[in-house]
């Protein structure tokens, strides 16, 4: 695909997030790997008002070069791009669900459905608290990124990467909907995909 077409894409799932309600105002992140450096949201920027020519365009080392200046948050996708070269996309969200999640003590989803496991893997780990646009949260996230596709940022939100951008954006919309699911099942006792069932279905979709 090329730079165009990722940045029309960009553009398209960002909108496709805000309106569903994925984001609300400048909140959220996203960033796509090129061959020779990396697409990623303007800073202050609205995921439902993006514009394909503006958005912003880092070389291999991270330097700004084109566009307009890019998220205070390039550390968190940094972190999760250089901790999986195989990883092509990530995306930051503020959403409802997975954040709530983020705000207790014990920030489990449990593996309730097979997508779950399937799009976000087998453990999602929880990040302590920093201050949003804190430089200093990258060494925790590279080191949790190392062992997960997604991690949730403890009050703050979840960042999830993905092969494509397709696939990142398919996989924090399971995030979202798993966290739902565990929080209308809180207090419950509800039958959980066995350990030989996640096994399974990481051997045979992982």
């Amino acid at each position: 695909m090329t730079e165009e077409a990722q940045r029309r894409l960009l553009v398209e799932l960002g909108a496709s997030l805000f309106q569903r309600g994925y984001s609300v105002g400048s909140a959220g992140n996203i960033s796509i790997r090129l061959e020779d450096g990396y697409l990623m949201t303007p800073t202050n920027s609205s995921l439902g008002r993006l514009e394909a020519a503006r958005i912003s365009k880092l070389d291999r080392d991270w330097n700004h070069v084109d566009g307009d200046k890019p998220t205070k948050e390039v550390f968190l996708h940094r972190a999760f791009l250089d901790a999986r070269p195989e990883a092509g996309a990530v995306v930051h969200l503020h959403s409802t669900y997975a954040t709530a999640i983020s705000c207790f003590e014990e920030a489990v989803i449990p593996p309730l459905t097979p997508y779950f496991v399937m799009r976000v893997g087998r453990t999602l780990p929880l990040i302590p608290y920093y201050r949003p646009g804190n430089p200093e949260m990258e060494p925790a996230v590279h080191a949790a990124a190392k062992g997960a596709k997604a991690v949730l940022l403890a009050n703050h939100g979840p960042v999830i990467c993905g092969a494509t951008l397709i696939d990142a954006v398919n996989a924090a919309e399971e995030l979202e909907e798993a966290a739902k699911l565990a929080l209308l099942l809180r207090g419950m006792s509800p039958r959980l995909l066995t350990p030989p069932q996640v096994d399974d279905l990481l051997t045979t979709f992982g």
